[in-house]
């Protein structure tokens, strides 16, 4: 698994904490075409701070999204992100075979805050230098007590997941897809999720680093709903912006304004850390996805406050599908939702 055991189509299957997505997508000559797409919301308390509070509402979600994707299914790609996740990125002298995996496996150890056989971890060699005989390694870690609920819930869900991969490499993978990467910008991908943001750094073409910050849409949602006495359900609404009519709009603004300072912190600690870490002055391009992408004013207000251009991000762009097919749902609306269930569906399986 990059937790990673091919078939020409794939089911990416994105368990958030404030909804369940699932794609199918299918290989076509080097480029994608999405054949099926399915979401469905969740209970605000059925995943709170990445724990699995209400397993019999998350299944029948899953199961749902499945069915309607394709009900065969059985093999799906997924990711994780959180508390529970650890990525770092570290030079080693440049090694080869076992004696790579001893170097890669004793420097894990250096740096984990958990003790080895307390994860499940993957590493990947991002690129070597042989004029210094030096390479770059990416460590990815999953506390196993983390991981054990979501594989549980994929096994009771009568699902078996080919591939564990993490929400920020989705993201990373949708947009390496989708987008030419300009060798000499620097651009941060930032998917606000529920209750996570993660962060991408992009630098010099190449990733760099990963991020996460722990705030997302969670207080965004629960202020909406105190502020103007809504339903779930209308509160759904009103952050994706199908409530124009009915609330008052500048206040809707100032209310998502207020409550959004913790992300703002959350992203601007992120950002200084990479500034510093990279040796660069500024970021200058931001691509934002997840559900706050999509929430009225949100994407401005970020602008205005980091004072850097955020572009939306689209990963369909350069990916196939017939209109035809997606009577109930129209996917170039909700893309920005979609980046890191077609991130998972592109993993060559």
């Amino acid at each position: 698994m990059l937790f990673g055991q091919g078939s020409k189509t794939t089911v990416g299957l994105d368990i958030g904490a404030s909804s369940i997505k699932c794609v199918k997508l299918e290989r076509r000559n080097g480029t994608y075409a999405l054949l099926a797409l399915e979401s469905r919301d969740l209970p605000p308390e059925a995943i709170v701070s990445d724990e699995i509070k209400d397993r019999d509402t998350v299944i029948f979600n899953i199961q749902s999204v499945i069915d309607m994707v394709d009900p065969r299914t059985k093999d799906v790609v997924v990711s994780v992100s959180g508390h529970g996740v650890i990525t770092d990125k570290f030079t080693l002298d440049k090694k080869t075979g076992p004696e790579a995996e001893q170097a890669i496996l004793f420097e894990a150890e250096q740096r984990a805050p958990y003790d080895l056989d307390d994860v499940t971890m993957d590493y990947h060699v991002l690129s070597v230098d042989d004029v210094n005989n030096k390479m770059d390694v990416l460590l990815v870690a999953a506390r196993n007590d983390f991981l054990k609920q979501y594989l549980d819930l994929l096994t009771d869900a009568n699902l078996r997941p080919v591939i564990v991969d993490t929400d920020a490499f989705a993201v990373l993978n949708a947009y390496e897809i989708n987008y030419d990467i300009h060798p000499e910008r620097v651009t941060a991908l930032v998917n606000i999720g529920y209750d996570n943001t993660n962060v991408v750094f992009i630098k010099d073409g190449i990733y760099h680093s990963t991020r996460d910050v722990a705030a997302g849409g969670r207080n965004i949602f629960d202020t909406i709903q105190k502020e103007f006495r809504l339903n779930q359900e209308l509160t759904m609404k009103a952050i994706k912006g199908e409530m124009e009519a009915s609330i008052d709009q500048d206040m809707l603004k100032a209310t998502i304004v207020t409550s959004a300072e913790e992300l703002i912190s959350g992203l601007e600690v992120a950002f200084s850390y990479f500034r510093s870490l990279a040796k660069v002055d500024k970021i200058d391009w931001v691509v934002l996805s997840g559900g706050g992408a999509l929430m009225p004013h949100l994407p401005e207000f970020l602008q205005s406050k980091l004072n850097i251009p955020i572009e939306i991000a689209n990963p369909l762009r350069n990916i196939e599908y017939d209109p035809d097919l997606f009577t109930n749902v129209q996917p170039e609306r909700i893309a920005p939702l979609l980046a890191v269930p077609i991130g998972l569906a592109a993993r060559k399986v």
